[in-house]
């Protein structure tokens, strides 16, 4: 079973910014959405490009290299060149802290 990872006291994590963190290899881009907790993979699906150094408006992110927009909620590419979706993760707030966990393989 994954074990929840550190990523952010919620009171430094302010809405319309992301924080990135390591989870057992996986990079994992996590999204404050107007007060609300969004992760997913930060990796491009079509060319394996950080998504995090996109722009992120709304509840979504451009891939900086070739543009495909992915939805911060679902993981879905939007728009192409991508067409797979990049893999989402639980969030959760725990004492004051964000966290986040690959719970693909549990």
């Amino acid at each position: 079973m994954a074990d929840w990872v550190d990523v952010a006291r919620a009171d430094d994590f302010l809405p319309g910014s992301c924080r990135t963190v390591d989870v057992d290899g996986v990079p994992i881009a996590v999204f404050n959405v107007a007060g609300r907790y969004h992760a997913i993979e930060d990796m491009c699906t079509h060319e394996a490009e950080p998504l995090s150094g996109g722009e992120f408006v709304g509840d979504t992110i451009t891939c900086p290299r070739h543009g495909s927009l992915f939805s911060l909620l679902t993981g879905e590419a939007l728009s192409p060149p991508a067409y797979e979706p990049v893999a989402t993760f639980p969030v959760r707030v725990e004492d004051g802290m964000v966290q986040v966990k690959d719970d693909r393989f549990d």
